[in-house]
């Protein structure tokens, strides 16, 4: 073998691992850490009280028939930027509020302040911080977006064991 072959072999198989590698730690990096994932759900279901439009599953079947219909957030097609600025800025024209204490207050939100919205948007249950806006985020894209139809397993992985709520499908 002609030793100018073995110099850049060699070479080629360090760069392509040594880019595996890389590409492998930033991923783990950011990668969610599980409690960080399980405090967006509490700020999902609990602060954000998201649950009453978005349902439990986020899948659009909401707790009560007097709250707006909302999409079902297993299927949409937001990627984790697009949601943040959605659970930030609210979707104007729509029930989804903002939950940004000061979204529409100095244009951070599509440009747009209070006086150039159409209608008033609706208040949310409580206002997040930026870092709550992204522990929300997390969890959707970790639990929920692309996940499909919930089912028992599912279920049992969303809530981290088999709770009653798991009981309405099937095993």
């Amino acid at each position: 073998m002609n030793p100018g072959v073995k110099t850049i072999s060699r070479s080629a198989c360090a760069f392509v691992f040594g880019g595996l590698f890389a590409a492998l730690a930033v991923s783990a990096a950011q990668a969610p850490d599980p409690s960080d994932v399980a405090e967006g759900m509490r700020l999902y279901l609990r602060k954000g009280d998201c649950q009453t439009c978005h349902g439990w599953a986020a899948d659009g079947r909401k707790m009560d028939s007097q709250m707006p219909d909302s999409p079902n957030l297993r299927e949409t097609r937001l990627n984790r930027d697009r949601l943040i600025m959605t659970i930030k800025c609210g979707r104007p024209g729509t029930g989804m509020p903002a939950f940004d204490k000061f979204a529409y207050t100095d244009g951070r939100c599509y440009g747009m302040k209070q006086a150039d919205l159409k209608s008033k948007m609706a208040d949310p249950p409580a206002t997040f911080q930026q870092r709550e806006i992204e522990l929300v985020a997390d969890f959707l894209m970790l639990k929920v977006v692309g996940k499909g139809p919930m089912d028992h397993a599912k279920c049992v992985d969303y809530w981290g064991s088999d709770v009653d709520a798991c009981r309405e499908f099937p095993k």
